[in-house]
């Protein structure tokens, strides 16, 4: 497959747009943490089944992967773009009955459009990165455009606080319990009714961003197929033992990302930590570290698979702390962030965000491990590693099966072997290729 690079003197206006749209792909995704919570109390669900929301949301990204390319293929990628985000104003507005109703299959239909219209947008829009500039710089770019998402991950949970949560005191479990049953009934619909406005807000920015894509000065990418390649078997590439188990890897580590920062939220509200809602926030500025450490540090000073290796043992430490430190002491709080103003959380909540710094270089280390080698069987490995998004649904469910009845902090336990797997493939799994006769 070949594509026609842009210009490189018009790299500036398309860098600023796709930015834009990491911003919305941060914001939208990074919501869910502090969603969790808030539809734990007004659908008045247990751990396990407030995590459906990832289940719904990450999902999507293997429904619709395929379908997706599909689509780019017969109407472009520049009007694709403007579809995605169409798509997700349309999940936007779901919110709206959903709210009304409170109604949690609603809910997880809204969640999953919104995952639907997110599919189709990274599916067009990430190829621009590469495109936009000359080969030798795409990784910075693409770090920018992490940093840029995890920067959005880090403002959405303060924003949903302020505009949804405040005053939220008095709709705990017990304060509810207390409150005859029309009294609790009338708290949680107007409690259900702050989601109205900002869900209304926001399928107005993303119509609007369409708009503005659609008579942007992006150009849109041309591609040329491949006859040799199209004529391929996708299952050829399973002759790659290291492509499939980059897939493995990308699935364990999805997961392990999403428990970091959409289950800190639900677990902080059951240790009673007031500020829970903006709690996925201490994760992504951890992750925007990590970010900033491997633009400083790969490949400078060290080699993608050593990265990958170190952060995956950082991942089982933090997850041993997160499971045995305290659930009352701030110690590691008051010597990390709390000195400069930033609200103290247990030990065992800091661990939790911690996991952000680990988990943050596992994307960018396995992606050119993963695809090393593949030739013109690159386009489908590339497919291949986008399955691995579906641990996002799924790891966190059994996270939230084991934090039923008050055991969410035992239940970071299910990260180990992930972070295991992880280390396997930093140390060797990369390097294992077919025996060839």
């Amino acid at each position: 497959m070949t594509t026609q690079a842009i210009p490189q003197p018009k790299t500036l206006i398309p860098m600023m747009i796709i930015g834009t749209l990491f911003f919305v792909f941060g914001f939208v995704t990074w919501l869910n943490g502090s969603l969790i919570p808030f539809l734990k109390i007004i659908c008045d669900l247990n751990e396990f089944q407030a995590l459906f929301v990832t289940l719904a949301f990450y999902i999507a990204y293997t429904v619709m992967a395929l379908p997706s390319a599909i689509i780019l293929k017969a109407i472009g990628y520049k009007t694709g773009m403007v579809l995605g985000l169409g798509i997700m104003a349309a999940g936007a507005l779901i919110f709206i009955p959903a709210a009304q109703w409170q109604h949690y299959g609603v809910f997880l239909l809204a969640l999953f459009t919104l995952g639907s219209g997110l599919t189709l947008l990274q599916t067009a829009s990430n190829p621009y990165i590469v495109l936009i500039g000359p080969s030798e710089s795409a990784a910075k770019r693409i770090s920018i455009m992490g940093l840029i998402n995890k920067g959005a991950g880090v403002i959405v949970p303060l924003v949903f606080t302020a505009l949804i949560l405040s005053g939220i005191q008095g709709y705990d479990e017990a304060s509810l319990a207390a409150l005859s049953e029309l009294e609790r009934e009338s708290r949680i619909a107007e409690l259900s009714q702050r989601l109205v406005l900002p869900y209304i807000y926001m399928a107005v920015v993303l119509v609007g961003l369409a708009v503005f894509v659609q008579f942007s000065a992006l150009e849109d990418l041309n591609f040329e197929a491949d006859d040799k390649q199209s004529n391929e078997s996708p299952l050829a590439v399973l002759q790659f033992p290291h492509l499939i188990l980059g897939a493995l890897t990308l699935f364990c580590y999805v997961g392990v990302e999403v428990i970091a920062g959409d289950t800190i939220g639900l677990y902080g509200q059951q240790l009673g930590v007031d500020n829970f809602a903006s709690l996925t926030s201490y994760t992504m500025v951890f992750m925007v570290i990590g970010y900033l450490f491997g633009v400083a540090f790969i490949p400078r000073f060290i080699s993608q698979a050593t990265a990958l290796s170190i952060t995956a043992v950082a991942g089982l430490a933090f997850t041993l702390g997160a499971v045995y430190s305290s659930a009352q002491s701030t110690a590691l709080a008051d010597i990390l962030f709390s000195w400069a103003g930033v609200p103290a959380v247990p030990d065992t909540i800091v661990f939790v965000a911690l996991l952000g710094l680990a988990n943050a270089l596992v994307w960018p280390t396995v992606w050119p491990l993963a695809l090393k080698g593949l030739g013109k069987f690159t386009a489908t490995g590339s497919a291949l590693l986008i399955m691995g998004i579906a641990g996002g649904a799924i790891l966190p469910l059994a996270y939230g099966h084991f934090a039923v009845d008050g055991n969410a902090q035992n239940a970071y336990l299910v990260n180990l072997p992930c972070y295991l797997i992880i280390l396997f493939y930093g140390l060797k799994g990369h390097k294992i290729r077919a025996n060839k006769k």
